[in-house]
């Protein structure tokens, strides 16, 4: 039974892998270990792309909308990616076991020249996506630091558990080696083995702490509302995110060609286009900037029916008939809608001016409309850096917010709101400790706004509050000591499993000794096996 389990094994490895099914030619054998390494580095590259890919999720709408505006055309681009990478990285690791069976079976490799032509194009691939990525959101490599320190326990477990699981091949190979080859093959063990076994000194997580350190839970803040569940930047949209208790409510405000602000995030050419049926409305006519068209034209764009037709969330599907129905109906609001809804809910407001060639006037224009609305002055969120001094003295009861670390420091404020990525985790600690207030912009995934919280965030700027709202806590959070126990056991565990290994497949080649003296007569051993 074995025997005919070991032949099988081979011939769908064989098969697999060099698309042949009799024996490889002594010609061919001379690279057969350059082939086994060239399959594991392709193994190895396509998981970590795959993991940076996960890294980057938190961003795919920031990613959808920057291919967006060179293409015009709207598509998940970053699930088209996400798809394409999984699938290479299956095919590799699918690749690297068929390789390890033909290893464990004395097999000779030879890697078919398919699988050569798309191991080109899996490297050209994630080539040129790391290189945009470098190019055009060089901000989110940070973000893979970040993932590193939520999963790092846990990658090295996995380490440990793979490099014992293939340590048996390597000893195989040890025991067959000449002297000088031995001391290679163990000298890189040791090494990589040592890697492994001590990286946890290097491991530094804000989740590593005792339960009863855990800071309370961010609050949130709903970015251009709920964008998940109703069209970005409209009434509907805020409306949603108060439904998941959101403090404050994030936006973008332009002033049109008569001065009147209203909520629209993007800007720039075709600045309609994305969120609009302008291309409808206005057929052969291209807007680059917000005074190009007055109040009462951006009143006549429908601002719902592209959410419906796009689906950029893919939960579209979520939304009942009567909700899909009132997201059709969606027009393009102005500051003052949103300042009088928050003013009606008791809720702040923090927003940006997105045309800095005239933030100093558009700064002008939006404090006067926002002093008329009767709001709270506290419950305003100034964020915009231009003309703050005039601001504080036109309106002195507004929350002043900077957008770094050295503004904030400079003006002796007490409101942060900065990029997730663009501040490290114990600065956030050690602000928190100084009753400093610190939103992160934008937290989507579950396991980023775990370790913003056991870092101590103050608040989050979501598209995603219907998910995050339904944290009771963390996804993880460990006691130090608990962590370097369960590290050394794992360890010590994995050393002497493979001091079993390495014993037993040196007793197995002697006690096989007068098997097969060469890899012609595999078949006729393995028949022999009971």
């Amino acid at each position: 039974m074995l025997s005919q389990v070991c032949l099988c094994c081979l011939f769908f490895s064989r098969g697999f892998y060099s698309c042949r099914w009799t024996e490889s030619s002594s010609q061919r054998r001379k690279c057969r270990w350059l082939s086994l390494l060239v399959v594991t580095l392709m193994s190895l590259l396509s998981l970590c792309w795959l993991y940076i890919c996960f890294a980057i999720s938190n961003d795919q709408q920031n990613v959808n909308e920057v291919i967006f505006r060179t293409l015009k055309t709207w598509l998940n681009y970053f699930l088209v990616v996400v798809i394409i990478s999984a699938v290479l990285a299956s095919y590799c690791i699918l690749l690297l076991l068929f390789a390890l069976i033909q290893v464990a079976l004395a097999e000779q490799l030879h890697l078919h020249w398919l699988h050569k032509i798309i191991f080109c194009f899996c490297v050209i691939f994630i080539t040129a996506l790391a290189s945009g990525v470098s190019i055009k959101g060089r901000e989110e490599w940070p973000t893979v630091l970040t993932l590193l320190q939520a999963t790092a326990p846990f990658l090295q477990f996995g380490a440990v558990g793979a490099l014992t699981l293939l340590s048996p091949f390597l000893f195989h190979r040890f025991h067959l080696a000449k002297t000088r080859s031995k001391m290679v093959i163990a000298g890189m063990f040791l090494v990589v083995s040592a890697a492994i076994f001590l990286c946890p000194l290097l491991i530094h997580s804000p989740c590593l702490i005792e339960v009863q350190e855990l800071p309370e839970k961010p609050k949130l803040i709903g970015h251009r509302g709920a964008p998940m569940l109703a069209p970005e930047n409209t009434i509907m949209s805020f409306n949603r995110s108060l439904k998941c208790g959101v403090i404050a409510f994030e936006t973008d405000v332009q002033l049109s060609r008569d001065g009147k602000p209203f909520l629209m995030h993007d800007h720039g050419p075709d600045f309609l286009l994305r969120t609009t049926n302008v291309k409808d409305k206005f057929n052969g006519s291209s807007f680059n900037k917000s005074t190009d068209l007055t109040f009462e034209q951006l009143r006549t764009l429908n601002a719902g029916e592209q959410f419906l037709k796009n689906d950029p969330y893919s939960t579209v599907s979520l939304l009942s008939e009567d909700e899909k129905e009132t997201a059709r109906t969606q027009t393009i609001p102005s500051l003052q809608e949103l300042l009088e809804f928050a003013k009606l809910h008791n809720t702040s407001v923090i927003f940006d001016l997105k045309n800095k060639e005239t933030e100093e006037i558009d700064t002008n224009d939006t404090v006067n409309i926002t002093l008329e609305s009767g709001i709270p002055q506290s419950l305003i969120l100034w964020l915009p850096s231009k003309e703050r001094e005039v601001v504080k003295k036109q309106a002195p009861d507004f929350i002043q917010v900077y957008e770094n670390e050295t503004d904030l420091e400079k003006n002796n404020g007490s409101h942060l709101n900065v990029k997730y990525s663009e501040i490290k985790m114990k600065n956030i600690s050690d602000l928190r400790k100084r009753n400093i207030t610190v939103n992160l912009y934008v937290v989507n995934e579950r396991w980023l706004f775990s370790m913003l919280w056991c870092a101590g965030a103050s608040s989050v700027t979501t598209n995603a509050c219907h998910l995050l709202k339904e944290m009771e806590s963390p996804d993880w959070v460990m006691p130090h000591s608990t962590y370097l126990i369960t590290w050394i056991l794992v360890d010590i565990s994995s050393a002497l499993v493979m001091m079993a290994l390495f014993h037993w497949t040196k007793h197995s080649l002697c006690h096989n000794a007068d098997g097969p003296s060469n890899d012609n007569e595999l078949e006729v051993f393995l028949t022999r096996l009971p």
